[in-house]
Parts: C-alpha cells; structure tokens; sequence
C-alpha cells in the first residue's frame, strides 16, 4: 500500500491510501438497482475519474471541492486510467494533509505573466480600447489572477484563467501583425483580454478556489452574455464610442465559434473569427498536454471527449 501518491504518478494496478480532492461527484444507480458515485478525484499534478461501487452515501455532488481521504486501486476503463475505490470519507478537522500539494496551480510565473499582459495592453495605440481594457483588469484582477478556466477540461487549476488568456494574448498580438492589413490590433488585444473574464460568475469555486459547479446565473446567463453585459456597461460609463463597445461586445458573445458550442452568434468581423480560432488551439493544446500525462511515450491515450472523442498519440 502507497501513501499519498501524486496522481500523475499513478500507475495500473497501484493500491495506494491518501487524501484528494473531490472535485466532482455523481450519485447513481447501476442497471440493477444498486447505489454508486461516479466521481472525479484531484491533486496539484492532474486529476482521475474514479468510481466508489455499491454506494449510498452520505458523500454527494453537494461535498465537490472538499478534501476526502481515499483508499483505492488505479484501475483501467475503455484505454483510459481510473481510481476504483474500497473505502472514502471526508477529512476530518484533525487530519493531518498538504494543502499545497492538492491544488494544482498553473506552471507560470503569474506576477510575471501579469506584466506582461500590462505591457501589451499598455502598448494598444486606440485611446478607447485601451483605457476599458485597463478599466476592466482592475476591476477584475483578483479573481482573473487566481480563477480557473474551467471545471474540468482545460486549465482547470489556480490561475488558469491567467495562462490561458495570457498564452491567447501572445497569439494574438501575433497574429494581428502577421494579419494587420485585416485585423485591428486594438480591437484584437482588448477583446482576448475581456473574452473570459465573467467566468468569475460562471462558477461557484471551493475553499481551495478550484471549481465545483456552475452558478445560477451560469447556467441562466453564461459567462458570454454576462462578459458582453460587463463591457456594454463600462463602455457606458467610460464614453466609449458605441460601435467599439458593440464590436467587443460581439466578439465576446462569438468566440465559442458556433451555436453548437456555446456561441451566442457566429464571428462576423476578422478579430472575433481569430478569436475563436486562437481560443480553441489554446484549449486543446491544454487538454493535449493534460493526456500527455497519463499516456506513456508511443501510445495513444484513451478517447478524449473534449477532443471529439478521438484518441491521440504521445510521440516522443
């Protein structure tokens, strides 16, 4: 039996005991009748789905984001690592753990990565989209420094929502060069900045500040309405000319690409055509190298179904 072990060090057939985070959690009855959780289990290396059979209780959805204390195998499902667990309860006020080492964190240097977003919207030449830019970090800095970018699928760690928008950036501020007898440089790095910043009310976060469910108005709004709402009504306040504010409010509610995958409207200008362009190569290439962690070098890993359900391949 092994204690603790990273779970990105974990390998088929290891019996291991530790604590975890329970970062998502599913109660469900087999076709027979009897009880078990589907959940999803977590530390700073990576995260597992694992499975807790003949179960009833009491640990539900209700508990996502709390520590628990596991003992359990690494078992195999379809080609892809699982946990199946003999035995899980909560941690209890006297239990003795890391909490450092149960939370991932993004492997940036955020103060670093903080300037140099600074240092690109300072260099934006339109006065306006500049000085909403600015507005808009400020007044969201906390939680844009700190967030994850999502619950589960890409950069769902501290400061995801910084990388993932601060690697977009960087895409995007070429891109705009290599483009810029058709792309508005302004308009490019100022709507990549804003695109995800109402993520920070998409989700209800855990004491730890990772993601364990959408909220109300998540599920209601969505971080696309609510991310053009916000900027309809800085660029209110701020006298910003309404076509700037129209366009990146455009760009916001379109960068998901298509209906099918959350967009409120399709991109109809250059920069939020990019824009989906470059948020989508970023996403994926997150949750390429996220299978690249438990997928040995010449190997396809197991169906992704964020990557359309396809398998991939680890070369070296």
């Amino acid at each position: 039996m092994d204690y603790n072990v990273k779970i990105g060090d974990m390998a088929l057939g290891q019996k291991f005991e530790g604590f975890y985070v329970l970062y998502e959690a599913f109660p469900k009855t087999t076709a027979t009748g009897k009880p078990f959780l589907s959940a999803g289990l977590s530390d700073c290396t990576g995260n597992l789905p694992a499975m807790v059979w003949d179960y009833a209780g009491p640990i539900s959805g209700a508990d996502a984001g709390k520590v628990v204390k596991v003992r359990g195998e690494v078992t195999e499902y379809k080609g892809a690592l699982q946990i199946t667990v003999d035995k899980l309860r909560l941690a209890a006020a006297d239990d003795q753990y890391d909490t450092a080492a149960l939370v991932p964190t993004a492997p940036i240097d955020a103060d670093a990565a903080l300037r140099e977003i600074r240092s690109l919207i300072a260099s934006v030449a339109d006065a306006d989209y500049r000085r909403l830019a600015e507005t808009l970090l400020d007044r969201n800095l906390e939680s844009f420094r700190s967030i994850p970018a999502a619950k589960s699928v890409h950069h769902a760690f501290i400061h995801g929502l910084l990388m993932h928008t601060f690697h977009m950036l960087k895409t995007a501020d070429f891109l705009s060069g290599l483009y810029g007898d058709v792309v508005n440089r302004s308009l490019m790095l100022t709507g990549t900045l804003l695109h995800d910043f109402e993520k920070r009310e998409e989700f209800t976060f855990s004491q730890l500040g990772l993601v364990t469910e959408y909220s109300v108005k998540g599920q209601l709004l969505g971080h696309l309405v609510m991310g053009a709402q916000e900027v309809a009504a800085a660029a209110a306040e701020l006298a910003i000319p309404e076509e700037k504010s129209v366009l990146l409010q455009h760009m916001i509610l379109s960068h998901h690409g298509e209906p099918e995958w959350g967009a409120a409207v399709r991109p109809m200008c250059a920069e939020a055509e990019l824009l989906s362009y470059i948020d989508l190569i970023d996403s994926r290439m997150e949750i390429y190298k996220g299978s690249f962690e438990t997928t040995p070098v010449g190997e396809f890993s197991g169906r992704i179904y964020a990557l359309d359900g396809k398998r991939v391949y680890r070369h070296e």
